[in-house]
C-alpha cells in the first residue's frame, strides 16, 4: 500500500460512508477515513492530518445499493455510530429489513440489524436469529472495547464502550499501542521510587498545590486561598473516591468556582466558549450541547463510565473517553475545564496508574504545552462548529436552532487519547522529574545557606523564593526590608550557594 500526500480527488467513485453521506445529505462530523473507487491505477492510501483517504481499485467496488455501501463501510471503514444513526433516521426501515432478510445469517447483516435497533431504539420486523455462533460487534483488534454483553436477538456480542445515549469510539492505532507497550505507569513508579521517601513526602503537598495552580491558570484564573485549599483536599481523595456521578460532580464544581457562581444542578441555559473580538463581535470556538439534551447525555456518560471501569480498558483510554467527554458536554455554566482535568487524575488514581497517594502534574504539562492542549480540544470542536446553527443576542446569549445531540453522543476519541498519552508521557519524563529535582535542589540550597547564616526557616524560604524570582539575586527592596542585618559578603555567598545548589544559570532560576 502506498502513502502519498493529499491531492484533489477527481473522477473517483465515493463508496462506504462517503457515498451514504453524499446520497442522503447527512450533516455529520466526518469519519476519520473516506473511501473511493478509481477506474485506473493502484491501491493507494492518502495520509492527511489525523484523517486519511483510501483509494481502491475496481475489484473492490461494492455496487450501488444501500446495503452495498453499508456493508463496505462496516468491513473496510469500521463503525461510525453518528453516521449510522443519522442514516437510519432518514431511510425506510423496510429497506433495512429487506436486505437483512436476504442474508439473515451474514456477519455484516447481523451487525447492521443490531446497530439499527441499538441506535433507533425500535425493533425491526425480524424473528430472532437462529444461528448459534456469537460475533463481536467491534473487532477487538481494531477498537478498544468493553466487556461484552450477549444479544440473543442477533447473536451479537455488544462490546461498545457505552450505549445509545453516549458511546465514545477509540480505535487501536500504532501510536496508542506503542504508548501502552512502554508501560508509562511502570515508568512513573520507577521515577518516584528513585527519590528519597522524605523528598516524596514533601513533594506530594507541593505537587497537589502546583497541579491546582496550573489547572486554574490554564483558564487564566487565580483561585483564592480557600478555593485552592478545597481543590487540593479533593485531589488528595482522588484515589479513594468515585467522583464521576452527579452529586460528586456538583461538589467538584462548587469547589472550583466562586461561591456566587456555584451550581446545585446541571445547567439550564445554552453555553459556549468564545472570545470578544470587538464590541458586539464574538468569536465562537465551541458550542456545548443544548440544555435540554444534557440530562440524557450525562446519564449516558455515567453508564459508559461504569461499563468501561468494570472492563479491562487501559486507564489512559478510560480517562480520555470520560474526562474529555465531560468537558465536551460542558454540563455546568463554569468550572468545566477544571473538573475535566480533575477527572483525569481521579480515573488514573482509581485504576492504580499513578502511585497511591501521589499525583502526576499533568496540568503543568498542559499549561506548558497550551497550544497542543487547545488543539486536542479542537479535534472535536473544530468539525462540530459548522454543524451548529446558532444565533447570539445583544447580551451574548446563545440560542441553538437545530438538533445537535447526535454530534456529542458518538465522539471519536482516538486522536484525543493519543494526545493525552503524550501529555502523560511528557509529565513523567520531564515535568515530574523537574518538580522532584527542584525539591532536592531546594533542600540542598537551604542547608548551604544555613551553614552561612543560621536564620529562621521562614527567612531562608523567603530568601530562596525572592532570589529565584529575581534571576538568582536578592532584590534591593527585600534586602532593605527583610534582610538588612545581613552583610554584603553573606548575601553574596548565599546567592552563590543558591546558584550552585540548583546548578542553573540565573535566568534558569527565574523560570521556576
Amino acid at each position: 500500500m502506498e502513502n502519498i500526500e493529499i491531492n484533489p480527488i477527481k473522477d473517483l467513485k465515493p463508496v462506504g460512508y462517503s457515498e451514504l453521506v453524499r446520497r442522503y445529505s447527512l450533516d455529520i462530523i466526518p469519519h476519520y477515513v473516506q473511501s473511493f473507487i478509481a477506474d485506473k491505477g493502484r491501491r493507494k492510501t492518502v495520509i492527511g492530518e489525523h484523517r486519511k483517504t483510501e483509494i481502491y481499485t475496481k475489484k473492490y467496488d461494492p455496487g450501488d445499493g444501500l446495503e452495498d455501501h453499508l456493508t463496505f463501510a462496516l468491513k473496510f471503514e469500521g463503525i461510525n455510530l453518528e453516521t449510522l444513526n443519522s442514516l437510519f433516521s432518514v431511510v425506510d426501515h423496510k429497506e433495512i429489513e429487506r436486505f437483512i432478510k436476504e442474508t439473515p445469517t451474514g456477519k455484516y447483516a447481523r451487525k447492521i440489524w443490531f446497530l439499527y435497533e441499538f441506535l433507533v431504539g425500535r425493533e425491526l420486523d425480524m424473528e430472532p436469529s437462529r444461528v448459534t455462533n456469537y460475533i463481536d460487534l467491534l473487532d477487538q483488534s481494531r477498537y478498544y472495547t468493553a466487556r461484552g454483553i450477549p444479544c440473543r436477538r442477533q447473536k451479537i456480542t455488544d462490546n461498545l464502550l457505552g450505549d445509545r445515549r453516549f458511546c465514545p469510539m477509540i480505535r487501536q492505532t500504532d501510536t496508542l499501542k506503542n504508548y501502552i507497550d512502554i508501560r508509562l505507569d511502570k515508568k512513573g513508579m520507577e521515577v518516584v521510587g528513585s527519590y528519597p521517601k522524605e523528598v516524596l513526602r514533601r513533594a506530594v503537598s507541593y505537587l497537589y498545590t502546583r497541579e491546582t495552580k496550573s489547572s486554574f491558570e490554564i483558564e487564566r484564573a487565580a483561585p483564592d486561598q480557600k478555593r485552592a485549599a478545597r481543590f487540593v483536599e479533593l485531589l488528595r481523595l482522588a484515589d479513594e473516591r468515585e467522583f464521576f456521578d452527579k452529586p460528586s460532580l456538583i461538589e467538584l464544581q462548587q469547589a472550583t468556582v466562586d461561591e456566587r457562581f456555584a451550581s446545585d444542578n446541571f445547567r439550564t441555559d445554552q453555553n459556549y466558549v468564545g472570545q470578544t473580538v470587538s464590541f458586539g463581535n464574538e468569536l465562537i470556538h465551541f458550542v456545548a450541547p443544548k440544555p435540554e439534551d444534557i440530562t440524557e447525555l450525562m446519564e449516558g456518560m455515567f453508564y459508559a463510565y461504569k461499563r468501561i471501569m468494570s472492563s479491562e480498558v487501559h486507564p489512559v483510554i478510560t480517562a480520555a473517553a470520560i474526562a474529555f467527554g465531560f468537558v465536551f458536554m460542558h454540563p455546568f455554566d463554569d468550572g468545566n475545564g477544571r473538573v475535566h482535568r480533575f477527572l483525569i487524575h481521579n480515573i488514573l488514581a482509581k485504576r492504580q496508574f499513578t502511585p497511591k497517594g501521589f499525583i502526576f502534574p499533568i496540568s503543568a504539562t498542559m499549561l506548558r504545552k497550551i497550544k497542543e492542549y487547545d488543539e486536542t480540544l479542537e479535534f472535536f470542536s473544530g468539525p462540530l462548529l459548522p454543524l451548529v446553527d446558532y444565533e447570539l443576542d445583544s447580551d451574548g446569549g446563545m440560542a441553538v436552532k437545530n438538533e445537535t445531540a447526535i454530534h456529542y453522543k458518538y465522539i471519536d476519541m482516538t486522536v484525543i487519547a493519543e494526545r493525552l498519552f503524550g501529555f502523560i508521557h511528557d509529565t513523567i519524563e520531564n515535568e515530574l522529574v523537574s518538580e522532584l529535582d527542584f525539591i532536592l535542589d531546594y533542600d540542598r540550597a537551604k542547608l548551604a545557606i544555613r551553614d552561612i547564616v543560621d536564620m529562621p526557616d521562614r527567612l531562608i524560604d523567603l530568601f530562596i523564593r525572592v532570589c529565584i524570582e529575581n534571576n538568582g539575586r536578592l532584590p534591593r527592596n527585600k534586602r532593605k526590608a527583610r534582610f538588612e542585618q545581613l552583610t554584603d559578603k553573606e548575601v553574596a555567598k548565599m546567592e552563590e550557594c543558591l546558584r550552585n545548589a540548583f546548578n542553573r544559570t540565573a535566568a534558569g532560576l527565574a523560570s521556576e
